[in-house]
């Protein structure tokens, strides 16, 4: 029934819920978890769990069916999801999202898996390692997480100032410690966000691996990872015991030529002055496309590169790239 469904972008959001709500009620479960949060189960088979946390708002905004990314990463693979979704940006700090998971342990409800894989970004990716202890041997993918906002331990992030009265010292709470029953956790951030970095630096473990993707905020990584269908491929190599770093670090030279990773890393080695870097990649990407932006970034780069008395690249044979 769910495949190729979609939901309109018309509904209010009590609309889409209640939508929602019905494929979870046909399909497996819906779930209403306090005033902040619901959770929806679809069931397949049993040999994944893709269980995703994310917000109506993200959810609605980036997503082309209007439904949550578990329904775009396992349908066609008949795998089951469960998305956990909040309404508000509360971090997964509720009773009943604690309750809600604590249901499922006492049911075994992960054991019926023979694979599980956690996966959110930024506060989802905090609450994707958090609540990951639930289903030991679980696989998580975590896009620039957040290891806690406890005051005491995060007095430079001040980016959130309205979350700083939520409880992150009781249960669930520190998401590192979370983490030590998972079979394997990747931590995924831009080590040019400095909170970002050191959120990231917090995550320790010899199951816990780190993997750099200059790209901005947790946000704009997601959506690379989305619209590359970097989960779907992460997720099914988790699925198939083919998950590495080095896997990983392979999976993400698609972003060669993913236009907004590519128009992200031009602006940046523009802003830095880094001309000659820049001229290079706008040589690279116009090999395979024509795209005026970089054609005119190509000359921009060009003519600082020849102010300063330097050859561009590809105006002289056999030269060598300046250090």
């Amino acid at each position: 029934m769910v495949a190729g469904a979609a939901l309109s972008d018309d509904l209010t959001d009590t609309q889409w819920l209640c939508e929602l709500e019905e494929i979870g009620e046909v399909e497996g479960f819906f779930s209403p978890l306090g005033d902040n949060h619901a959770a929806i189960f679809v069931d397949r088979s049993q040999d994944v769990l893709f269980v995703s946390f994310e917000t109506l708002t993200g959810v609605r905004s980036t997503s082309e069916t209007g439904l949550p990314l578990g329904f775009d990463v396992c349908e066609r693979r008949g795998w089951s999801h469960l998305t956990v979704l909040a309404t508000k940006d509360r971090w997964f700090r509720d009773r009943h999202v604690y309750a809600f998971f604590d249901r499922m342990v006492d049911d075994a409800f992960f054991e019926d898996f023979d694979t599980v894989i956690f996966y959110g970004a930024g506060m989802c990716g905090y609450a994707a390692a958090a609540y990951s202890v639930v289903a030991p041997g679980a696989t998580v993918f975590a896009v620039s997480p957040q290891a806690t906002l406890a005051r005491r331990m995060t007095e430079w992030d001040d980016r959130f100032p309205g979350v700083r009265r939520l409880d992150f010292t009781s249960r669930y709470g520190f998401a590192p410690d979370m983490l030590e029953a998972a079979s394997a956790a990747y931590i995924i951030y831009d080590p040019s966000e400095v909170e970002d970095a050191m959120h990231a630096s917090l995550f320790r473990g010899t199951n816990i691996h780190h993997t750099r993707y200059r790209r901005g905020r947790s946000g704009a990584i997601d959506a690379d990872f989305r619209a590359m269908g970097l989960v779907a491929v992460l997720s099914e190599r988790a699925a198939n015991g083919n998950l590495s770093p080095l896997t990983i670090a392979k999976s993400l030279r698609s972003r060669r030529r993913h236009i907004p990773y590519l128009r992200a890393l031009l602006a940046r080695l523009m802003q830095e002055d880094r001309h000659y870097l820049a001229a290079l990649l706008c040589r690279r990407v116009l090999a395979d496309r024509h795209l005026p932006r970089f054609q005119s970034a190509l000359a921009m780069a060009e003519q600082k590169l020849l102010e300063a008395g330097k050859t561009p690249p590809g105006h002289q044979a056999n030269q060598s790239e300046p250090a």
